[in-house]
């Protein structure tokens, strides 16, 4: 099994740099896209049993069709009048209430911790539509303005949170931080994860081009840093809100799409209210 992570692991993490360090976008939003597909099948799985069969699929598939549309219109030159319409809708409406329903929906869901829920939830179903759309709108618009670093270091400040979180929690966890969501994880953890993080940030924006770099363009350093430690709260609450849903479908990864890693969904739960979130306090707008 160890074997089984690793090697996944290491194929995912070479997709990705190869993406990243490509000499045109498309491989990355195409990434982004297939990504965003899969993440939609294995939500519904979770927030409406029964709808991660073939009507999830179809839905995935119908998705992947209208971003990739969307992408050739944002990547091809001057937008068409309905693909800069689209993207004014989304940075003025979708990621902001994207972003206000992680901070305080998803948040009161993970801290009230109901995991007795069972059955389908069309609100969440809802929700897990547009919080795909709007993570995949943030991240390609991110990676449009301010390229690869920038993305690689936003996504360092989630591996920073996590990790740390980890080691910390298994080193001087005592108090529990959601027991009936997410047993293992501490208060101790999820404070130094979020202590680290935002140390990264503030470290990493004496590298131009990086995401703590653009924050402190926007804010003052005592900004910039509540803003990372708001961030890498969030990207737990982000991972607790998948631990609640897998508990009230009674499953125990989001698929098994990634051999050893369970699904797309199980590896950027956390990115998912983070990146939203970041392209309103770095204005990375291609608008």
């Amino acid at each position: 099994m160890l074997k089984q992570r690793i090697v996944t692991a290491i194929v995912l993490l070479a997709v990705l740099l190869g993406a990243l360090l490509a000499s045109s976008p498309w491989p990355l939003v195409l990434l982004l896209t297939l990504a965003a597909a899969c993440l939609l099948w294995e939500w519904l799985r979770l927030s409406w049993p029964g709808a991660g069969g073939r009507a999830g699929v179809a839905l995935g598939v119908l998705l992947a069709v209208v971003l990739c549309l969307v992408a050739r219109q944002w990547l091809g030159g001057t937008p068409a009048a309905w693909a800069q319409a689209l993207l004014q809708v989304s940075n003025r409406w979708l990621v902001p209430l994207v972003s206000a329903a992680w901070v305080l929906g998803a948040t009161a869901m993970v801290l009230r911790g109901d995991v007795t829920a069972r059955g389908g939830s069309a609100c969440l179903s809802v929700f897990g539509l547009l919080a795909v759309v709007a993570v995949w709108s943030a991240l390609v618009q991110m990676f449009l303005a301010h390229g690869a670093w920038f993305l690689v270091s936003l996504l360092a400040l989630i591996w920073c949170a996590d990790i740390a979180a980890y080691f910390a929690g298994r080193a001087w966890g005592r108090r529990k931080l959601a027991p009936r969501v997410s047993p293992g994880k501490t208060w101790e953890g999820a404070i130094a994860g979020v202590v680290v993080a935002t140390a990264w940030v503030m470290a990493s924006a004496w590298w131009p081009g990086s995401f703590g770099a653009a924050l402190l363009q926007r804010m003052p350093w005592w900004a910039a840093v509540l803003a990372a430690a708001a961030l890498a709260a969030l990207s737990i609450v982000g991972d607790l809100f998948e631990s609640l849903l897998k508990r009230r479908a009674g499953l125990k990864d989001s698929s098994a799409l990634l051999p050893g890693h369970g699904g797309v969904y199980d590896r950027i739960d956390a990115l998912l209210p983070v990146a939203p979130i970041a392209l309103l306090l770095t204005g990375a707008s291609i608008l």
